[in-house]
């Protein structure tokens, strides 16, 4: 198989290597291929958007998640490194709360998948990032959410000394006791 799996400490979260060909030239994978990611995840999903963001050092995206048509995602670096963090939403998970963070950087080549369900948001700890992510739905502004990143409920160990770059729509993100969750 072209695809290594790794359960998280959410089990939903997956962590997923691809097989990287390479010599002195260079290296080539495939980031994707529908029937791997199927028979190594056992899930089936479809992607309909593709996203692609650079982000300075100190700059924290996050944590997102839309209330209404949620999104898995599948989330990768291809410049740089970042601390990716997933949250679990789901008032009838056992997990509900909790959150995973991983490394992803072009080096480890990692990707993260991050199912319905979860908010997400990643550090950029790198001087720059490159950051990709499919979607298995597509953007709707008026539902989208948003979590406070330093939430103490959460009490997520972002590796940051001072304060993070926020956009003006994290600035004003929800407490997670306010925040809209999923059933």
């Amino acid at each position: 198989m072209n695809l290594k799996v790794t359960s998280t400490a959410l089990p939903e979260v997956l962590i997923l290597e691809p097989r990287v060909f390479g010599d002195d030239r260079g290296f080539f994978y495939e980031s994707f291929n529908a029937t791997y990611f199927e028979k190594a995840t056992g899930v089936k999903q479809t992607f309909v958007q593709d996203n692609h963001s650079r982000s300075a050092r100190d700059v924290l995206r996050g944590l997102h998640y839309q209330i209404q048509h949620p999104q898995g995602k599948l989330v990768r670096v291809v410049m740089g490194e970042v601390f990716d963090v997933a949250v679990d939403l789901r008032k009838s998970s056992a997990n509900f709360g909790k959150w995973v963070g991983v490394s992803l950087s072009a080096e480890n080549r990692r990707q993260l998948w991050v199912p319905e369900g979860f908010a997400h948001g990643f550090l950029v700890v790198s001087e720059w990032a490159e950051f990709l992510y499919k979607t298995t739905d597509f953007y709707f502004p008026e539902h989208e959410r948003c979590i406070r990143w330093d939430d103490p409920a959460l009490a997520i160990n972002w590796p940051i000394d001072g304060p993070p770059s926020l956009s003006a729509k994290d600035e004003k993100g929800l407490p997670f006791s306010s925040a809209e969750v999923y059933a």
